[in-house]
């Protein structure tokens, strides 16, 4: 199954963009050995780790030995965790700690976390000294299976969510399966739902094989676990290298982003939805939208949802945690904020079943309104 092997039996899935090509190596040991890794491959630099309290305490001095192992010099900066912490207030700081570090361009900065710590550390190295090396080690599910790969970086504002950020691709991606039986449940489940995503929009059976196989992946079956990883890296790799920048195919990968980020945005970032678990519920409403409009064949969103539901993600606004619902017309102006808008106009993300996402600008905003206003009305959930 894998494009190649590491010493260690660690799997290599290659994103393939030319002059800064890199690769994704899948396995276990990635972060005790990440230090060897990278003395190979790039020598002896300084490295900046930038991480968050929460994986601190599970991980960081391993990767800190391992870095002094092999010679190299690291500083880490510690950052509080949570989807806040994409933002302007923590970028500043977090620039100015890695001038003070002295990180030069052949430096590296090296991103130890989930989504949050890989968008906002990506940023950074992007911006700093007009452009610094990057070592993703994806801590998450959903980090090792999408946020990690494809160099996009963002942080947040109160107008939507991934607003404000570049593409910057990494230079390595240090996928550790082994951190994943650290991650809370939830955080799991909701890494998952990226991994769906791959089988939704594409790949019909990779989704009937997680359907056979979800239970061993929660039961941390480290091969099955290698085998979602590898499959979801080796999909996203392949548009990534054709639609670097997002101008056509790679939209396909914001299956549920669209609904989802809106749905993010209306919970104010917090704790309260995860984004993995908005992009459940925004892949559910893409599946019930593209049935409404015929487009999909009945029972395709209800296979879906009864998925969803087995491994415990959310499907329906309604699922959110709290007696508040959004207002229709208000998600609808979130959703007007997403990146893919174009002349005004959305662009929506559907499906004609299970494995076949298409992109379209087809659909009349009052269409959508008119699908909300099911969705956030008690027809709706």
């Amino acid at each position: 199954m894998a494009n190649g092997a590491a010493p260690g039996g660690q799997r290599i899935v290659p994103v393939s963009l030319g002059e800064r090509s890199y690769d994704i190596l899948i396995g276990g040991g990635g972060v005790a050995s990440a230090g060897r890794i990278i003395f190979e491959r790039f020598g002896r630099k300084r490295v900046a780790i930038v991480t968050d309290r929460n994986v601190a305490a599970h991980h960081l001095a391993r990767l800190e030995d391992g870095l002094a192992a092999a010679g190299l010099r690291s500083e880490a900066i510690v950052l509080e965790p949570g989807e806040a912490t994409k933002s302007f207030a923590a970028l500043g700081p977090l620039c100015e700690r890695l001038l003070e570090a002295g990180i030069e361009r052949g430096d590296l900065v090296l991103a130890l976390g989930g989504g949050v710590i890989g968008d906002l550390a990506g940023f950074a190295a992007s911006i700093v000294r007009r452009g610094v090396r990057l070592v993703q080690v994806p801590t998450s599910l959903l980090a090792q299976v999408d946020s990690s790969v494809g160099g996009k970086t963002a942080i947040n504002t109160p107008q939507g969510k991934n607003l404000v950020g570049t593409f910057h691709q990494p230079s390595l991606v240090l996928a550790d399966i082994d951190v994943l039986s650290s991650l809370p449940e939830r955080e799991l489940r909701a890494g998952y739902a990226e991994v769906v995503k791959y089988g939704l929009i594409g790949d019909a059976g990779f989704y009937d094989w997680l359907e056979a196989h979800w239970r061993r992946l929660f039961g941390n079956d480290r091969e099955v676990l290698a085998d979602a990883v590898e499959i979801s890296c080796k999909a996203k790799a392949a548009i990534v290298a054709r639609d670097e920048t997002e101008t056509g195919e790679r939209m396909l990968l914001n299956l549920g982003h669209t609904f989802g980020h809106a749905l993010e945005a209306w919970c104010g970032f917090s704790s309260r939805l995860l984004h993995g678990e908005a992009v459940a519920i925004g892949m559910a409403q893409a599946f019930r939208l593209s049935e409404q409009l015929q487009f999909c064949p009945p029972g395709a969103a209800a296979r879906m949802e009864a998925h969803l539901s087995a491994v415990g993600l959310p499907s329906r606004i309604a699922h959110i945690a709290g007696p508040d619902r959004p207002v229709a017309a208000d998600l609808l102006r979130l959703m007007g904020q997403d990146k893919k808008v174009q002349d005004g106009q959305l662009t929506l993300i559907l499906v004609r079943g299970i494995g076949s996402a298409f992109i379209t600008r087809e659909v009349a905003a009052k269409r959508v309104l008119a699908f909300l206003e099911q969705e956030t009305g008690s027809g709706g959930c």
